[in-house]
């Protein structure tokens, strides 16, 4: 009996150990998940772009639920727009303020003020901070609609979600982020300008005359609008594709919200380097 108890514990130590590299998957499954997973939501998040622009085309949308949008995430988005703004333009004359003293290039300094905050802080600054309230929010009421059922609803009776509802936010989405960056390059020229006098003694006729010399040019300008398009994108599809497929209740919400603001952001890093070497 003692020889048949050993025997039979050393098979069944045997067969465990010759379960275990199967139980365990290793790095390699980790990432080929990880990258099938990033696969699957770029195809649902293209699919969902093709629908939307098909909407767009044929003019198949809420227009009153568009407007509502626009007020809720445009105008109500200003106050925070607008202090990132004159914080931004501040904190470049700031960091520029050394430099600009060592090499008394005080003329300069609306030009690089200008140049750095067209091109790429404004539009990044603004990206992100709509990323944070418009996109977050979005996803949220999406979601919410999605566990309570409310999309089911509307197609039950005969109405299109698409239209009524992710289509106006999308373009909203885009539209917002479009005028909130010509909204905060104003601003933060205005708060360089405020800056630059209060701490470097530069007048503001000479900050504006180092915009206007013909170092920048109206490709400064169109690229960070161009960008802010792209970004505005970014944040509608995500927002919209991550609030329709939640699945899990209220903790599935608050995952949907998190993934919208980490797959935003990085698009928006991503979708910024590519065009600045494009535009």
């Amino acid at each position: 009996m003692k020889i048949l108890s050993r025997f039979t514990k050393r098979k069944q130590r045997s067969v465990v150990s010759s379960r275990r590299p199967l139980d365990d998957k290793g790095l390699l499954h980790d990432i080929g998940a990880s990258i099938l997973d990033i696969a699957g939501t770029a195809g649902g998040m293209g699919i969902l772009f093709g629908r939307i622009l098909s909407r767009a085309a044929a003019f198949k949308l809420d227009r009153d639920e568009m407007m509502r949008n626009l007020y809720r995430m445009g105008v109500q988005s200003i106050p925070i727009v607008t202090v990132t703004a004159l914080f931004t333009g501040g904190i470049m004359v700031v960091q520029a303020a050394p430099l600009v003293q060592r090499l008394g290039a005080h003329g300069l300094l609306g030009w690089g003020a200008g140049f750095g905050t067209l091109r790429e802080i404004a539009p990044l600054l603004t990206a992100l901070m709509i990323n944070g309230r418009v996109g977050a929010n979005n996803t949220a009421e999406l979601g919410t609609m999605v566990v309570t059922e409310q999309i089911d609803a509307l197609r039950i009776l005969a109405i299109d979600p698409i239209s009524f509802l992710v289509a106006p936010r999308m373009l909203a989405i885009v539209v917002t982020m479009f005028v909130s960056t010509i909204f905060a390059d104003v601003l933060a020229l205005l708060g360089a300008a405020w800056m630059g006098d209060l701490l470097l003694g530069v007048a503001p006729t000479t900050f504006y005359n180092g915009l206007t010399s013909g170092l920048l040019g109206i490709g400064d300008i169109t690229s960070g609008l161009v960008k802010s398009v792209l970004f505005g994108i970014v944040v509608g599809l995500s927002s919209c594709h991550f609030g329709l497929q939640v699945r899990g209740g209220a903790p599935g919400v608050g995952r949907g919200v998190n993934a919208t603001v980490v797959a935003s952001a990085a698009g928006i890093f991503v979708l910024d380097y590519l065009a600045s070497f494009t535009l």
